[in-house]
């Protein structure tokens, strides 16, 4: 697969490519992340290898990583119009304001505008919400965001950080009531991270979210240059979204990840990249760069091709413990049609043996 074989969004027919690239990093504003330059130098890299879904968020970086790109794409009308932009609302840009952030309507209105400012342009193609703000009736929000779908100022609506019977709200009182909902669930997802497949996964595969994960080498965990060597030489910048995740299950991991990256002749990072991009609902995986090397490193993945033994080996490793009621539907299948295969799967008697009758 290659960055230009382009994938629908959801149930949508937005068109994204395999990759989309974070711009989280965009700016040096919170003391680390990638100078404008290099910022720039990576957009047009991504780009020129045909990438087009770009994703950033009115707080990264104070506004600064929107700005980036608004100014560095904004005025090629072309170049823009070819681009998939997504940015989200819920930061607070304005301390003391408490409608400066959060999902109501006054916020998301000022937001957006904002977002519009800073990007040079007259529409964002995907808003996302960017975590779940309780104080909000999720019914105001949809009516806001559908507000700015009529408008012509954001094409399409996705959600983020939020929990599966919310989203699974929103998006019933949206059909009910002919508004947009949303086509794309942005989720933390990675080999060290699987506990959304309890509910957020199995959620977007029935409501049609296209699944965009963030975060697939856990802040860099999995990126193969964090071993038991060197744990104790962690950069002060990022120290704080990484170190709890380096123990001893990560070691053993990245271990394995390194035996299968060279029977592909590859990288850690690309197998765990690979992996991800590779699970059922998975569209677009969201890939961070601050330099033009890890964007190059990271495109890699594409090329990947995992055994199922590879598959079947990083499940037998990761596979997380699910709580109730997932725990306890290995039994449901047998309850239901034991003694029978159904859809291919077949379940053993449970409650009646061959030959009983019931009471």
């Amino acid at each position: 697969m290659a960055l230009d074989t382009y994938i629908t969004l959801g149930r949508s027919g937005l068109r994204v490519s395999p990759l989309c690239l974070g711009a989280m990093t965009f700016g040096e504003d919170n003391g680390w992340g990638s100078s404008v330059e290099e910022s720039q130098q990576i957009l047009d890299r991504f780009i020129e290898l045909g990438g087009n879904f770009i994703d950033t968020a009115n707080g990264y970086t104070k506004g600064h990583s929107e700005k980036i790109i608004g100014d560095h794409v904004g005025h090629d009308a072309a170049k823009r119009d070819r681009l998939v932009i997504a940015t989200k609302f819920s930061s607070n840009l304005y301390p003391g304001d408490p409608n400066g952030g959060g999902s109501g309507r006054k916020s998301i209105v000022s937001a957006c505008e904002n977002s519009l400012r800073r990007l040079r342009t007259d529409y964002i193609d995907l808003y996302w919400l960017h975590n779940w703000d309780v104080h909000t009736p999720i019914e105001e929000t949809m009516a806001a965001l559908e507000d700015l779908v009529r408008a012509g100022k954001v094409r399409y609506v996705g959600v983020s950080d939020t929990p599966a019977w919310k989203v699974a709200q929103a998006n019933v009182t949206a059909q009910f009531r002919g508004w947009s909902a949303f086509i794309g669930l942005q989720i933390e997802y990675s080999l060290l991270e699987r506990t959304v497949e309890a509910e957020l996964v199995p959620m977007a595969s029935e409501l049609g979210l296209g699944i965009t994960p963030w975060s697939p080498l856990k802040s860099g965990a999995l990126s193969g240059k964090y071993t038991r060597a060197n744990a104790g030489q962690i950069k002060a910048d990022r120290g704080a979204f990484i170190a709890g995740a380096l123990n001893e299950k990560t070691y053993a991991l990245v271990d394995e990840l390194e035996v299968i990256a060279k029977a592909h002749d590859t990288t850690v990072a690309a197998v765990a990249l690979a992996w991800v991009q590779a699970q059922p609902g998975v569209t677009s995986t969201i890939i961070g760069a601050r330099r033009i090397a890890q964007l190059e490193d990271n495109v890699k993945a594409l090329d990947v091709k995992l055994t199922p033994e590879d598959f079947a080996h990083l499940d037998k490793l990761t596979k997380p413990k699910l709580g109730f009621p997932q725990s306890m539907q290995p039994l449901f299948p047998a309850i239901h049609n034991g003694g029978t295969t159904v859809n291919g799967l077949y379940a053993p008697p449970m409650l009646i043996q061959p030959g009983e009758k019931p009471y």
